[in-house]
């Protein structure tokens, strides 16, 4: 590689130092992630997290969070409201400091907070940073003090601009995102329900109300109460699933400093759902406070199983996941100085957290199971269960893997590959059908397109162990075709393609054909999911002829723009598509395999939210049938074209 020097000074002058915020305003994307739509919603939190920090002081009971009509958001608390004091260090209201300097607060030592979530005191300051406008207002000793800013800068001196009761106290915060940082502005009401229901079930006690004023038939709001805390929290997950005992498992305690919190319960299903949560914050890649809840179970139930003969003297321990089979769980942890791994806190990395949450489980889990014994009696008859499911899929797998060996990795015979190797240029349709595969073989791209059709509906993974899993030959096909194997075996360095797109009928089959692959993607291979490289095909719902010009139309919406354009008359051929098998190979390629043309929508997976997709998946593919009904009826009103 050669390189070339660019000629222009570089002297003492050209170290530039970013003077207050400009550095937020600079890289936004180093303090709240991103300047998508999740970054925008980041903003909020950080508000309510700083709320939430007094509630978990003892000195807050009540949040309201409102989306006004200017689609500003407005946060208010009954805390103690931010010091209006002098800053002796910066000569100006603390007030002032926490909006106006990173890394200020009371989270660093000062005896502010014991314990508490957020970007460790830089979240006031870089949602300031990165707003049009800030107002704050606080109630303190009989008065409201005020203090706007725009874009981070001081506009006036905090003033009183009246007064409030004596015994009130709190902080009121309204902003307006900054719409030359974020490429989305507009606040997504659900987005915000989903994270505010989950900071209520985890501080016990704690209301917080969420209310959109923008829809012109009147305000909608949601008010989060739970007494019960994260004991609530697990029901509400397992509300779709057939819980196998009536309790939810609670352990709490204090070792070494650190506060520990875990619900959990067994279903009937098939898949571990545990959440772990620092300081309120989640941990979707776990953590040493997963590692000591996991140790802690799985010892606590195999001890109980030896002592009391539920396993015998020839059998092996039961594995920690065969203990975790059906388990939701929440583990939740409080720790003064929490150490995350990575800037966005995916991970905690405190040592005494492990041995604090596996202290707790294994002492209260053990005298539960010795009062419960019937609970803990039907709970190692499942594990047993999964470990026979668990030994049948591993002899499954080692038989592919032996298979592959002698054939010399054999890809599936309906497979019709690409030409390319290199993963980065390749791209694998996954078609409805063999008719519609006929079409997509005839239209695609040899050199980079590969197509493998699917006969009928995969199975639901949802409804199934590993080793049914291992034993569907669609599955198995996908497996092959991916190359990146599954579960515990996954690994993505082994993807042989980068874009595998999902392309079914525009319609309830093919939707409902979309939904079982994505379950199947979510539970076994998440990360081709989180690395984002699975898409959707859109397949155009209309064909409008005139005048020997052809025209294609998404949605009915496109359809009526084309409409206007050519004229409402005799001469329009409209067609409107059931399937993909109705297309021929050239119409396929034009509309839905073009890389030129064709629209594909990417499938997105935010951590944040990801107990709320595993309730989602567990919602629409499960058994039950009223949680899927009530999920239907909410979600009604987003639904467009759907054939019936």
């Amino acid at each position: 590689m050669s390189t070339e020097k660019v000629q222009h000074e570089y002297g003492a002058d050209e170290i530039q130092i970013l003077e207050g915020l400009e550095a937020v305003r600079k890289r936004p994307g180093m303090y709240i992630g991103s300047t998508s739509a999740r970054g925008l919603h980041h903003l909020v939190y950080e508000i309510v997290d700083n709320s939430v920090d007094e509630a978990l002081a003892g000195f807050c009971d009540s949040i309201y969070v409102e989306i006004n009509k200017d689609n500003s958001i407005t946060v208010t608390d009954n805390g103690r409201g931010i010091p209006v004091g002098i800053n002796h260090k910066a000569g100006i209201p603390a007030v002032e400091v926490v909006f106006t300097v990173l890394h200020a607060g009371g989270k660093f030592g000062g005896g502010g907070y014991k314990v508490s979530g957020g970007l460790h005191g830089v979240g006031a300051s870089v949602v300031n940073a990165l707003s049009n406008w800030l107002e704050v207002e606080i109630c303190n000793e009989g008065k409201i003090y005020k203090q706007r800013y725009e874009r981070g800068k001081v506009i006036n001196k905090l003033e009183v601009i009246g007064e409030c009761d004596p015994d009130k106290t709190g902080t009121k915060v309204t902003f307006m995102p900054d719409d030359t940082i974020f490429e989305e502005t507009v606040f997504e009401y659900d987005v915000l329900k989903r994270r505010l229901r989950e900071m209520a079930f985890l501080t016990r006690g704690l209301k917080i109300v969420l209310t959109d004023h923008r829809p012109e038939d009147g305000d909608v709001e949601k008010s989060f109460h739970y007494e019960g805390g994260i004991k609530e929290f697990v029901t509400y997950l397992n509300r779709s699933s057939t819980p196998l005992y009536e309790d939810v498992i609670y352990c709490e305690g204090m070792v070494n400093n650190v506060q520990v919190e875990v619900a959990m319960q067994h279903n009937d299903s098939y898949t571990d759902n545990t959440y772990g949560f620092v300081n309120n914050i989640t941990t979707p890649e776990g953590g040493t406070h997963i590692v000591g809840f996991r140790n802690a179970l799985t010892k606590t139930f195999n001890d109980y199983a030896r002592k009391n003969k539920l396993l015998k003297d020839s059998e092996p321990n039961l594995s920690g996941e065969d203990i975790r089979e059906g388990l939701t769980a929440i583990v939740s942890v409080k720790i003064e100085e929490p150490q995350f791994e990575g800037q966005t806190k995916q991970k905690l990395g405190n040592s005494e957290a492990r041995g604090a949450v596996d202290n707790v489980v294994s002492r209260q889990l053990e005298i539960y199971l010795e009062q419960n014994p019937s609970i803990a009696k039907t709970t190692i008859e499942k594990s047993v269960l999964a470990q026979r499911a668990r030994e049948a899929a591993r002899k499954a797998r080692d038989l592919t893997r032996r298979k592959s060996a002698l054939d010399g990795m054999s890809l599936p015979g309906k497979l019709a590959d690409c030409s390319d190797k290199d993963p980065a240029n390749c791209e694998i349709y996954i078609v409805e059908g063999d008719s519609a595969g006929g079409s997509a073989k005839t239209a695609r791209d040899r050199a980079t397109q590969a197509i493998l059709p699917l006969r009928g509906k995969i199975l639901n993974v949802e409804k199934a162990r590993l080793d049914k899993i291992y034993a569907n030959a669609e599955i198995k096909a996908m497996i092959t075709a991916f190359g990146t194997g599954i579960h515990d075996d996954f690994d993505i360095s082994k993807l042989r393609y980068h874009k595998i797109i999902i392309m079914t009928d525009a319609d309830v089959d093919g939707a409902h054909i979309s939904t079982l692959l994505l379950t199947f993607m979510y539970r076994f291979m998440p990360e081709l999911i989180k690395q984002g490289y699975v898409y959707l095909a859109k397949p155009p719902l209309f064909k409008l002829e005139k005048n020997k010009k052809i025209w294609y139309a998404y949605d009915e919406k496109e359809l009526d723009k084309i409409l206007q354009e050519v004229g409402r008359d005799s001469n329009n051929k409209i067609q409107r598509y059931k399937g993909l098998g109705e297309m021929d190979a050239e119409q396929l390629w034009e509309t839905t395999m073009d890389p030129e043309h064709r629209i594909l929508e990417k499938v997105v997976m935010d951590d944040e939210t990801t107990s709320e997709l595993d309730l989602t998946f567990t919602t629409l593919m499960g058994d039950k049938v009223e949680p899927r009904r009530e999920f239907i009826e909410e979600n009604a009103k987003y639904v467009q074209n759907l054939d019936i």
